[in-house]
């Protein structure tokens, strides 16, 4: 190959990726905008569940027990560094293993990391992080759903969990967990610049029959629906 020939690919194949990155970046600004309505199915709405964002992942916060799930059953309370067990809400979120575990800042992402999340190439995990009480903000949402649509919740959180033999969540066992509230569990799933945590977020709520964006890599195109 002659070097005219080789700057040539060079050239081209750099004006793909930036054409990809381009589209993706128009579609993540613009398809949130495109909202999915919430479906009423006629029961009183009175379960309270949160959209919570830490400014770039959204978690999913139910009570942590009530007359239809108890979440402390297989997220046990003992798996925290407080051990403690007057938490009222717990929230839970998807997302890339390698993220969660490896950079606790953004000061510490390291290239192959972000390499590995955004091309299918690392394994999920579940932050499951207790409260106590949920105070409503920017960052913060309370959305009341009915107790058919909290089965529904439910039934898709937990089917993204990992499972032993006997149906019990399994335990990532680290000490990379953010504070005294929380910790991680194998997950489902691939983490995807096209499936972000962001991502299994707004479709937990599809699930849950509430407002959610079309599609959303974003915090943004969630919290969008919800001023």
């Amino acid at each position: 190959m002659t070097v005219k020939k080789m700057v040539l690919l060079i050239l081209k194949t750099l004006g793909i990726l930036i054409g990809i990155i381009v589209v993706y970046v128009a579609a993540g600004y613009f398809l949130p905008f495109i909202e999915v309505p919430a479906k009423d199915d006629g029961q009183k709405k009175e379960i309270p569940i949160y959209i919570y964002t830490n400014g770039v992942h959204t978690d999913i916060v139910m009570p942590v027990k009530n007359g239809l799930h108890d979440w402390s059953a297989k997220i046990p309370f003992s798996n925290t560094k407080s051990k403690e067990t007057d938490y009222r809400f717990v929230g839970i979120g998807w997302g890339d293993k390698g993220f969660y575990l490896d950079t606790p800042t953004w000061a510490d992402l390291k290239f192959s990391t972000a390499f590995k999340a955004a091309f299918w190439l690392s394994e999920s995990a579940m932050h499951c992080s207790y409260y106590k009480t949920m105070k409503e903000g920017e960052d913060c949402k309370r959305i009341m759903i009915s107790r058919n649509q909290y089965k529904d919740l439910v039934k898709f959180v937990d089917e993204k969990f990992d499972k032993d033999a006997n149906g019990n969540y399994v335990v990532v066992p680290t000490n990379a967990v953010y504070g005294n509230n929380d910790a991680f569990y194998d997950a489902k799933g691939t983490y995807s610049f096209l499936d972000t945590c962001n991502t299994w977020a707004n479709n937990a709520l599809k699930a849950a029959g509430q407002k959610a964006a079309w599609w959303t890599p974003s915090d943004y195109g969630i919290f969008l629906h919800y001023k």
